[in-house]
């Protein structure tokens, strides 16, 4: 069992490594960690001590003095040096870079030498050290305009926004689940003293990628149609663009009910991608759901009865009510890494759809249970 401390936790890639983490309750404990804790030596000292091993994430990547860039990134690197060296403890060290260090820029510069700081202090100490250099990372959740162009196409194209592309090139990039996973892996691993230089999962270009996330605008955002996914980093990319979509504002999506002497019909699940289609009735006062997934697109479209259902992201508070009825059929999909339920809040019996995109496979079933 390794208790695990992320600097940075409340970030891009550190939320995501500090949710995964907790999805293997037998192999690690969560130690929080708060960025105001580099302001305080006698908390960071209790944060540090507490530690088996600590994944260093905690960086500035964008300012408007790139000298504060520089500054903040080594002097962030020395505090937790110092905090070491006060507290006697040597844990495991995980250092997260980028393949910015190729570049001779301020966050280039101090990505490249905080690796190098850490990784001679874990030597001379006889800790062990693991320097990770990833190639760009995206992925839900990131910030526009911050973490990567990926982020900010994603919120433009779901925000009434016209993407622009300032300089057409191949993109090395890897998406943030992977990148949780190599760190996990090294975790397991603890091979003493070494640094990886990650190969990326995908490479392309600017525009193909912006191609994409417009196709993925014109089927899915705009027609509700589950677009084709040809590989798994379109997979990643749909649900990286998923996650920008104002949920409050989208959710439900309305459907179009046809009524005639016969009764009635509604298109209710458009795909390319093929998947699983399943059929439920809920008696009155019951719930289902109350799970989340990391990787499956799944839709509820309710075509009979009464319904509330609720999303709530793992890691936040904030509970998303929507109310669907059969009298008005309707369907909300249900974003990577949001805990969901589906409630029959009528007095008949509730007919919902259920679609997923991959079959169920119970030795694999990317289904983990925490109340909404």
């Amino acid at each position: 069992m390794f208790k695990i401390g992320i600097t940075g936790q409340s970030g891009f890639l550190g939320s995501h490594l500090y949710n995964t983490i907790a999805l293997y309750p037998d192999k690690f404990i969560r130690i929080p960690f708060k960025d105001d804790f580099f302001q305080d030596i006698s908390i960071f000292n209790e944060f540090v001590s507490q530690c088996d091993v600590i994944v260093h994430l905690a960086a500035v990547n964008r300012h408007n003095d790139p000298e504060i860039i520089y500054n903040t990134n080594i002097d962030l690197v020395k505090r937790l040096i110092e905090s070491l060296d006060q507290t006697g403890h040597n844990p495991h060290i995980i250092f997260s870079s980028s393949i910015q260090e190729d570049f001779d820029t301020p966050y280039g510069r101090s990505k490249r030498e905080g690796r190098e700081i850490l990784a001679n202090w874990c030597h001379k100490k006889g800790s062990i050290f693991t320097g990770l250099i990833f190639p760009n990372i995206f992925g839900s959740f990131g910030n526009p305009y911050y973490n990567s162009f990926i982020a900010t196409f994603c919120h433009q194209l779901t925000h009434s926004e016209t993407p622009k592309i300032d300089a057409d090139k191949k993109i090395l990039l890897i998406y943030v689940a992977e990148a949780v996973k190599i760190i996990i892996d090294a975790i397991l691993e603890r091979d003493v003293n070494k640094e990886y230089r990650i190969v990326q999962t995908s490479d392309n270009y600017v525009s193909d990628i912006l191609n994409v996330l417009n196709n993925y605008k014109s089927f899915y955002f705009e027609k509700g149609i589950f677009p084709e996914l040809n590989d798994e980093f379109e997979h990643n990319l749909f649900n990286t663009f998923r996650s920008y979509i104002n949920l409050k504002q989208h959710n439900p999506v309305k459907l179009i009910l046809n009524n005639d002497e016969r009764g009635s019909f509604i298109e209710a699940i458009k795909t390319n991608i093929g998947g699983q289609l399943s059929f439920s009735t809920t008696k009155p006062g019951i719930t289902r759901g109350n799970h989340f997934h990391t990787r499956k697109i799944e839709r509820f479209t309710v075509i009979k009865g009464k319904s509330r259902i609720q999303l709530r992201r793992i890691g936040t508070e904030e509970i998303l009510d929507f109310y669907l009825s059969g009298d008005e059929p309707s369907y909300i999909d249900m974003p990577i890494w949001y805990t969901h339920n589906i409630t029959n809040i009528g007095d008949e019996d509730l007919y919902t759809l259920f679609w997923v995109d991959e079959f169920f496979d119970k030795e694999d079933t990317d289904t983990y249970f925490e109340e909404v």
